[in-house]
């Protein structure tokens, strides 16, 4: 029990933290926050996208989503494993060794069931500006054994700039956060369509 509350409190207090320091504004367009399962992929620049990301979601919403994050950097020290392991149930996936019989897809459908949403980055590691990578395949294999979750585009606007590449302390600035409308693969769609689909209705949330 006082570990559950502990849990909580570091929860709520990391919260609070992340959103003093990004600053960020949440913005929902052709959206709304729901508890149903569904995969919010995002423009990735900061090592701070993940907790932002998540911390701007409602409470009932942000209980049930798992952030997707690389093993390598979240299991490096206690307070890391703590944060990653018991705080945001964190799905930490080992880049450097991916197993046949085990991908990261199948470890992902496996952790979400069918209660929990994720939050994944589709171009596989940070960008230095302002411009969005192209997209991984994850997304679409994801999306092609579960073709029922929502999959929720996110703009991540100016998270580089409040913890810069190469950089360990924040700096407190203003963000936002940009969630549009769901999109879903469609039937016979290609990958290649598929992922260009993906990225620009990524892109197109941050004029919006």
């Amino acid at each position: 029990m006082r570990s559950t509350l502990g849990t909580q409190l570091t929860a709520g207090l990391l919260v609070g933290l992340a959103r003093l320091l990004s600053g960020a504004t949440s913005r929902w367009i052709d959206c709304q926050p729901d508890t149903c399962q569904r995969v919010y992929f995002a423009n990735h620049t900061s090592h701070l996208d993940a907790i932002t990301l998540w911390s701007a979601l409602p409470r009932e919403c942000r209980r049930l989503t798992r952030p997707v994050a690389a093993q390598d950097y979240w299991q490096k020290g206690p307070v890391r494993r703590y944060l990653s392991n018991k705080v945001f149930n964190a799905l930490l996936i080992d880049r450097h060794n991916v197993k046949v019989h085990q991908s990261p897809i199948d470890l992902m459908i496996k952790a979400i069931g069918d209660t929990h949403s994720l939050i994944v980055f589709p171009e596989g590691g940070r960008t230095s500006g302002e411009e969005v990578g192209e997209f991984k395949s994850g997304l679409y294999y994801l999306s092609k054994k579960r073709p029922d979750l929502e999959l929720v585009p996110v703009h991540m606007d100016n998270l580089n700039r409040v913890l810069p590449r190469g950089e360990f302390l924040p700096v407190p600035l203003l963000s936002c956060i940009t969630f549009g409308p769901p999109i879903w693969l469609q039937a016979k769609e290609p990958k290649v369509e598929f992922l260009k689909r993906a990225r620009e209705s990524v892109i197109r949330l941050k004029d919006e």
